[in-house]
């Protein structure tokens, strides 16, 4: 990946409806190489994919927690078991594993703490081998960015 590529990539982080004639003129290319790049990027899955982003308030999910779990067990069953439940679960809308005292850190969203409460005693205490859920809310957002920073071509020699 180049330069050109990461300028596609940041272009089409800004607004993903561009048409190619836009993109072309946005990172200066003429419209069939950059066609080119564009479709090597997501057939390689560079690109994964489009979406739009939606605000949580408006579209009905107004609690954003942040879900610490820490297994009882870290074998490849308990894992898979765990990793396979949170992939089912669509109040999840991201996990990450992590290190240090938690396991898995979850973003969660729900329509009240009541959901919230509902979503823990039904979703989260009958998956087997969770040893401590540990969670946080957020009540501000800060900072969201969808773009990703900049990442400085290397020389090679």
């Amino acid at each position: 990946m180049d330069q050109k590529d990461r300028q596609i990539i940041t272009a089409l982080q800004e607004n993903g409806r561009l048409t190619n004639q836009e993109l072309s003129e946005k990172v200066n290319l003429t419209p069939s190489p950059c066609l080119r790049r564009l479709r090597s990027l997501e057939e390689t899955a560079v690109i994964k994919g489009y979406t739009a982003i939606v605000d949580e308030i408006a579209y009905g999910l107004p609690i954003t927690a942040f879900v610490r779990i820490r297994l009882e067990r870290h074998n490849e069953e308990s894992v898979r078991l765990f990793e396979r439940k949170v992939q089912d679960t669509d109040s999840i809308l991201d996990c990450y594993m992590m290190t240090g005292g938690s396991d898995y850190l979850l973003r969660v969203l729900v329509e009240s703490l009541e959901d919230y409460e509902q979503f823990v005693r039904s979703r989260l205490h009958v998956i087997d081998g969770i040893a401590a859920i540990e969670t946080s809310f957020a009540y501000g957002t800060v900072k969201r960015a969808s773009r990703f920073p900049r990442v400085h071509d290397r020389i090679r020699s």
